[in-house]
C-alpha cells in the first residue's frame, strides 16, 4: 500500500490508489511484450487482489519474501537472472511508465551493458534491469526512499566495474506532493 499517502488520502483511498497503480503497471508491462510478466507480491500471494490480477492479466505470482526493499529486489532479480534471461524489475508506483520505455529498457539490458536503470526524479529509480548476473552489493545497506539512492547505486556500479545505461528520468507517486501530477495525468488520459 502507498503508506506515505495515507495522511493525505486515508487508508482506504491509499489502498485503492495502490491497486489502480498495480493494474496500470501490469497493463503497461504486458503491452510492452518484452518478456514474461510476474507480479512479486508482499507480504505474500494470498491476497484476493493478487489472485484477481493473475486471473485478469495472466501473470504469474511470486512472494517477495522477507527483508527490506533491497533484499526483496535482489531476490527477485537473482531468481530471474538465474533462469538465464535478462530481468527488468519495475515499481508499480510510476504512472509515467510506458510500453515504449520498457522496450528501451529491454533493448539496453544486454549486449555490452550489465545493467539498465530508469532514474526517478526523487533520486531513486523506477526500473532496474540486470543482464547476466545478480549483485547483492547493489542492494545491501541502501537508504531506500531517500534522494541519494541512484547516486549511491552509480558509485556501487562503478566500483563493480559494470557498464550500464540510464534511461530518461521519470517521476513516481510516493508523496502527497505527487498527487496533483497524478490527477493531471488521469484527467488527460
Amino acid at each position: 500500500m502507498k503508506t506515505r499517502l495515507i495522511p493525505a488520502l486515508g487508508e482506504d483511498a491509499a489502498a485503492k490508489l495502490h491497486r489502480t497503480l498495480v493494474e496500470r503497471t501490469l497493463r503497461t508491462a504486458i503491452a510492452a511484450s518484452a518478456g514474461p510478466v510476474e507480479l512479486w507480491c508482499a507480504p505474500d500471494v494470498s491476497d484476493s487482489f493478487f489472485a484477481d490480477c493473475a486471473r485478469r492479466f495472466g501473470v504469474d505470482l511470486r512472494d517477495q519474501g522477507e527483508g527490506d526493499l533491497g533484499a526483496r529486489m535482489a531476490r527477485a532479480l537473482e531468481i530471474s537472472v538465474a533462469e538465464g534471461v535478462p530481468a527488468l524489475l519495475i515499481g508499480c508506483d510510476c504512472p509515467a511508465l510506458t510500453a515504449g520505455y520498457l522496450h528501451q529498457a529491454a533493448a539496453a539490458c544486454g549486449g555490452e551493458n550489465d545493467a539498465v536503470f530508469g532514474p526517478a526524479e526523487d533520486g531513486g529509480y523506477v526500473l532496474i534491469g540486470l543482464a547476466r548476473r545478480p549483485a547483492l552489493q547493489l542492494f545491501e545497506n541502501v537508504a531506500w526512499g531517500t534522494a541519494a539512492v541512484m547516486q549511491e547505486t552509480r558509485g556501487r556500479l562503478f566500483r563493480l566495474g559494470w557498464r550500464w545505461t540510464e534511461l530518461p528520468t521519470l517521476w513516481d507517486l510516493d508523496r502527497p506532493e505527487d498527487l496533483p501530477r497524478w490527477q493531471r495525468l488521469r484527467d488527460a488520459g
